[in-house]
């Protein structure tokens, strides 16, 4: 029998599966690194503790499964977009991994923002407006910091990266190219324009290949150490984004996939580059054919984690002693009051906003908070407010794709019954839920039948989804929805006005990002 590992490289921890060639799963490991956020506005994280972790996963899914490890065939990937990574000559790391919430770049955002360079940008790449982006990072690394810019004889993403470190070959698959806005996406190749700009040259970026695209062999010491052949497939993936779409079965445009894990996103796909005149999305080639429009979001389960920590000590306690998950007591606690909250709001910018907002000083907050509101009301606000801000950005995708014919979500956040029916109610709109919850490491796996030749296309991944669940809205839940949205939409817009004050003010007191 043949094997393939789906790896997906995420922003707090690498996931791993082992499937046979029908799609059964064999073994799963996950392996969490730090996020380094040392300082206002960084978010880094070490590229040997992620390559570490990928080895430390890849190995412990062929050793806990039993199987013949000289028959895993291919390994393909999933990664976090956004990531740079500096190089010298001699492929070492001058940085650490600048992931996509790394807001240092901010700056430069609004100088571009204001003098329209932004959105020709946006117009040649596709990249939105934020400091997410690799554009953004680079012109800050080249104006602040170019000890290091001068230096880089190479800039790569983290996937890039770690599959070099396996197989000595730096290539760049379309989807990650597409998200570091130095892709023309209409061209789908290096933009000259903007390298020019950033003065970089081509010979500094990896080679571009399509997601397919496999490298056979890797590193005998790696292979030894994980229990496979070193003559193992290497098979390049895609970005998560692009591939918890397609693990999901959201291949037609109008069908959107909605996922909500640590952060959350929602996306679909269309045939040719489609740009939103507000830059509110972005439009990323992904393969031919396929591109993907979508609005990334900050604010997805890591909000509620906060909440849990914040505001639910004594219970997450309880719930030890219990034995029970305080993620489900939570939410058992959320359900005890009403649908809205009893005029209750949270705008969940914690570490400011991607979409819908586009703004790296968005702040949280509650409002409408009174006297008889309890913790039980704050945690559904909580819930609520991570589900509006999905319908804000969902609102922006659909002027520019049309009305969904179907919603597809996955995630942690929908495998509790009240995050389902709060999506299903919010957006009163069938929710299905796709039994194939590692969206990601599944499309990874079928990415790399592709590319043994086992599967002609992208359709043949609904044989591997399983099982469909369908949420229907309940229609007593509208009423609160429909009159609650409207509000959030408005107070978001009237908040925006002091974010950068409030952001600045809190940036004066770095006792907030020590740990």
């Amino acid at each position: 029998m043949k094997y393939i590992i789906g790896i997906d490289i995420g922003t707090t921890s690498t996931k791993a599966l082992l499937y046979d060639l029908d799609g059964k799963i064999y073994a799963k490991a996950n392996k969490g690194y730090r996020l380094h956020q040392d300082q206002p506005d960084m978010a880094e994280e070490n590229p040997n503790d992620i390559f570490n972790a990928t080895l430390s996963a890849i190995q412990e899914v062929v050793s806990c499964s039993n199987v013949d490890g000289q028959q895993v065939i291919a390994i393909s990937w999933s990664a976090q977009q956004h990531s740079l990574i500096a190089l010298d000559s001699d492929y070492h790391p001058l940085t650490n991994s600048i992931t996509w919430a790394d807001n240092r770049a901010e700056k430069y955002v609004r100088r571009y923002r204001e003098n329209g360079m932004g959105m020709k940008v946006y117009q040649r790449t596709g990249l939105p407006i934020h400091p997410m982006g690799p554009f953004y990072k680079l012109l800050w690394l080249k104006n602040d910091h170019p000890e290091v810019f001068e230096k880089a004889a190479f800039w790569v993403g983290i996937k890039e990266y770690v599959i070099w470190r396996y197989t000595n070959v730096l290539a760049e698959e379309t989807s990650m190219a597409a998200a570091t806005g130095l892709l023309n996406m209409h061209s789908v190749d290096w933009d000259p324009e903007i390298l020019k700009l950033l003065g970089i040259k081509r010979s500094q970026l990896p080679e571009l290949v399509e997601p397919t695209h496999s490298i056979v062999g890797i590193r005998s010491e790696y292979a030894k150490v994980i229990g496979i052949s070193d003559n193992v497939r290497m098979v390049m993936g895609a970005t998560d984004g692009a591939l918890s779409t397609i693990g999901v079965g959201a291949l037609e445009t109008g069908v959107l996939a909605i996922n909500i894990g640590t952060s959350a996103a929602v996306r679909s796909f269309v045939e040719h580059p489609l740009i939103d005149p507000k830059a509110r999305l972005y439009c990323y080639p992904v393969m031919q054919g396929k591109y993907l429009v979508g609005g990334p979001i900050n604010s997805g389960g890591i909000v509620f984690n906060w909440a849990h920590d914040a505001l639910f000590g004594a219970e997450h306690e309880t719930a030890k002693l219990l034995k029970r998950d305080s993620y489900n007591v939570l939410t058992e606690i959320a359900q005890t009051v009403p649908a809205g909250s009893a005029g209750l709001l949270f705008h969940p910018y914690l570490g400011g906003e991607r979409a819908p907002l586009w703004d790296a000083n968005a702040r949280g907050s509650f409002f409408g908070l009174n006297r008889n509101h309890t913790r039980a009301h704050m945690i559904r606000a909580v819930l609520e407010g991570i589900v509006f801000n999905l319908y804000m950005t969902t609102l922006a995708l659909t002027e520019v794709t049309g009305d969904p014919k179907a919603i597809l979500a996955a995630g942690g956040f929908v495998q509790s019954s009240l995050g389902r029916q709060i999506m299903a109610d919010v957006y009163e709109h069938e929710v299905t839920i796709p039994d194939s919850y590692e969206s990601g490491c599944l499309a990874a796996m079928y990415l790399a039948k592709m590319s043994l030749g086992l599967e002609s296309d992208l359709d043949g991944i609904h044989k591997y989804i399983g099982k469909e669940r369908h949420y229907q809205p309940n229609e007593t839940n509208f009423a609160a929805y429909r009159k609650l949205i409207p509000i959030f939409i408005r107070l978001s817009r009237e908040l925006s006005k002091e974010y950068e004050s409030i952001a600045d003010f809190q940036r004066q007191f770095p006792q907030l990002y020590e740990k």
